[in-house]
């Protein structure tokens, strides 16, 4: 089983606490798989959202395909997310906790056929917060670099 990532949400490590992630698939038409395949995607502003007995994914940027006629997708439509109906009750009761919300980490393709999305379970970070995780990351990379300097 090869996983190949064809795009990462960075932005919501650095901003939310990461509680649960999942998996989930995708319900997409061709020209959407189509574009996946060639890394027209953004993460950036997504967002998933449990509405009844289904998970549904918002404002992911999939690129039009290029090759595409009219008959080319909607950018930013929302797109049906696969989970299992376990899996969406557990999120339908932790969603309505107060402060938590869902957000994809990264959009990979799963055997190189089947497109698939990572979800996390989030809390969003406070300002002092992030001050915390970029001091970390500096100090961590001083580290390594005196580490190479000795090597």
């Amino acid at each position: 089983m090869v996983n190949s990532v064809v795009a990462r949400n960075k932005k919501a490590r650095f901003d939310y606490f990461i509680i649960e992630t999942y998996e989930a698939g995708l319900v997409l038409t061709g020209t959407e798989i189509k574009s996946i395949r060639a890394g027209k995607v953004n993460l950036k502003d997504g967002y998933a959202r449990v509405t009844g007995s289904e998970a549904w994914l918002y404002n992911v940027h999939i690129s039009p395909y290029e090759k595409g006629t009219h008959y080319n997708h909607d950018p930013l439509r929302p797109r049906k997310l696969l989970l299992r109906a376990e899996e969406i009750k557990r999120l339908i009761g932790k969603t309505r906790e107060k402060g938590l919300t869902l957000v994809p980490l990264s959009l990979y393709l799963k055997d190189n056929k089947w497109a698939k999305v990572e979800l996390a379970l989030v809390k969003g970070k406070a300002k002092h917060d992030k001050r915390e995780a970029i001091a970390e990351r500096d100090a961590r990379r001083a580290m390594e670099k005196t580490l190479k300097r000795r090597e």
